[in-house]
């Protein structure tokens, strides 16, 4: 007689494991899926504020947060006064030199003009007199070298005046120009990182969860916001290799939603093995451990009424 009670439990274990057992092969469940999205930051920075919130449909090119980044706006008046260093440092070189010392030159030009003249003609008169015999050759070395020396003067102060009208030699000018463009390389960047303080969608999302609040600290590459591709609703099923023969790519198969008490019917779009720690759908799993788990995804036809259904929803396959 006292063996009763153990013998009540060993058969009801066996009934609840058959149970179990006939319930996985009658029925194969599932869960309702979409396409993982989420936004993050680029810049690390402390939230100022936060446009949207959990649930909202969200547009592409719709601002998420604010960041307020100070490293970026230092940035920013360092470029934008190398620039306009750099811009000066160009202008200089193009320009030349200034209207004074333009003047300048030209005043001296004027007075060596007048200075080799009166040399030039003073050289003619010793060449005449020379060849006379009405000089004697000292007198006559001195007005050569007098107006050879002028002449030079002369030449010296053209070569600068017309430098001076011209501007810097073309090499300097090229590489002043070159670190203007540099400087407004530099610029052009730290625009670009202002302009990530702003998080923008660069996708439509259905927003599900955002992880920070504002005055918290977003660093660079952190998902803030997390949510799902709108219309990308699919049904995933997980079968065991002992079964995998027995769905094809392309079949089309029903489903039943057991809280909306509702059919949808859909396409096998892939199959796939997964990876040993893979997540398993199936709540009644009857499978050896050493088979391997292939994944089905299947799309519905009508994605419109799919979308309507709640993610990760137990679904049923019907056979």
């Amino acid at each position: 007689m006292k063996s009763y009670p153990y013998i009540l439990l060993i058969v009801g274990q066996a009934l609840l494991f058959a149970a179990c057992q006939n319930h996985s092969e009658k029925s194969t469940e599932g869960k309702v899926k979409k396409e993982v999205i989420s936004f993050a930051p680029k810049l690390t920075g402390r939230i100022l504020k936060i446009y949207v919130q959990e649930g909202d449909l969200v547009r592409k090119g719709d601002t998420l947060a604010l960041l307020d980044v100070p490293e970026v706006d230092a940035k920013l008046s360092q470029a934008q006064g190398a620039v306009m260093a750099a811009s000066a440092q160009r202008d200089l070189t193009r320009h030349g030199a200034t209207a004074n010392q333009l003047k300048q030159l030209e005043a001296k030009q004027q007075g060596l003009q007048e200075q080799f003249n009166f040399a030039q003609k003073s050289y003619a008169r010793a060449q005449a007199m020379f060849a006379d015999s009405m000089m004697t050759p000292q007198a006559f070395d001195e007005a050569t070298a007098k107006y050879l020396g002028a002449k030079a003067q002369l030449d010296a102060v053209n070569a600068e005046l017309a430098e001076a009208q011209k501007g810097v030699r073309m090499e300097t000018q090229t590489a002043t120009q070159g670190q203007k463009d540099q400087a407004l390389g530099a610029l052009q960047e730290v625009q670009v990182a202002l302009a990530e303080k702003c998080i923008i969608a660069t996708s439509d999302m259905e927003l599900e969860t955002i992880s920070l609040h504002e005055g918290e600290l977003a660093t660079a590459g952190f998902p803030l916001f997390n949510g799902y591709q709108p219309n990308t609703t699919y049904f995933r099923i997980t079968i065991p290799e002992s079964r995998i023969g027995q769905f094809k790519k392309g079949e089309q198969i029903n489903v039943i939603v057991p809280y909306k008490q509702e059919r949808y019917s859909g396409k096998i779009q892939s199959i796939k093995q997964l990876t040993r720690y893979a997540d398993i759908t199936a709540a009644y799993p009857n499978y050896q451990m050493e088979e391997a788990v292939y994944e089905i995804k299947i799309q519905p036809d009508d994605q419109r009424k799919a979308s309507e259904l709640l993610v990760n929803a137990t679904l049923t396959l019907e056979r």
